[in-house]
C-alpha cells in the first residue's frame, strides 16, 4: 500500500503526507497538550521527523494524510498547509481491520476539522476501496472531548486498559473504541 488518495470533504482536504510537511509535523510535536492527550512520550529529533515526512506515504500497511483546509478558489486549494494529521494504520487485510489516529494543531481544534476528517477516512475505509469491517482507536481517559467526538461518529467503547499511560504523577486509562462497517453505514 502506498500513497493514499486525496480525499475531499466540505471543510477538509486530505492528502498524503509529504516532505514539505516536516515543519508542521515538528510543530505538532512541540505542543504539550497534544502530547499529553495522546499519550505520546517519545522524543523525536528534527531529522527523524524530516525522514518520516519524506518516507511515510510509501510505507506498507498504512495511510497517512495531511489534513488541510477544504476551501477552493478557481478549482485549486486556497491553502495546502497541514493543519493536522490523520492516520489509518495497522491495516490487516485478512481481518479487514485498521486503527485510526488523529492530531490537530492547536488553532484548529474544536472547529469541526477533526470530525470531518474522521468521517472521510471512515468512508474511505468502509466504502472507498479498502472494504474494511472494523476501525478501532484508543483514547485516553483524560481526553473526554475526543471521546465525545468519537462517540458522536458512532464509535463504541470495547474496553479499557487501566493505568496504561503516565499522566504527570498519575495515570490514565486507554479506552479502546471501535466502529463496524454496518454501524458506520447506519449512521450516514
Amino acid at each position: 500500500m502506498t500513497r493514499g488518495p486525496v480525499v475531499h470533504g466540505e471543510m477538509v482536504r486530505l492528502r498524503p503526507i509529504e516532505e514539505r510537511d516536516a515543519d508542521r509535523l515538528w510543530e505538532s510535536l512541540q505542543d504539550p497538550e497534544a502530547m499529553r492527550l495522546t499519550g505520546t512520550t517519545a522524543d523525536f529529533t528534527r531529522e527523524q521527523v524530516e525522514e518520516w515526512a519524506r518516507t511515510v506515504a510509501d510505507r506498507p500497511g498504512r495511510y497517512d494524510w495531511a489534513i488541510t483546509a477544504g476551501a477552493v478558489r478557481d478549482g485549486q486549494p486556497v491553502s495546502d498547509e497541514l493543519i493536522g494529521e490523520i492516520v489509518l494504520n495497522e491495516i490487516d487485510e485478512h481481518a479487514r481491520s485498521a486503527n485510526l489516529r488523529l492530531v490537530l494543531l492547536p488553532n484548529y481544534r474544536g472547529r469541526g476539522y477533526g470530525r470531518e476528517a474522521i468521517y472521510e477516512v471512515l468512508r474511505f475505509a468502509f466504502d472507498g476501496g479498502l472494504e474494511l469491517h472494523r476501525v478501532s482507536l484508543d483514547v485516553l481517559s483524560i481526553n473526554p472531548r475526543a471521546r465525545m467526538l468519537y462517540e458522536s461518529l458512532g464509535f463504541r467503547e470495547e474496553g479499557r486498559l487501566r493505568d496504561a499511560f503516565r499522566d504527570g504523577d498519575g495515570w490514565a486509562d486507554a479506552v479502546v473504541m471501535s466502529i463496524l462497517e454496518d454501524e458506520f453505514r447506519a449512521g450516514t
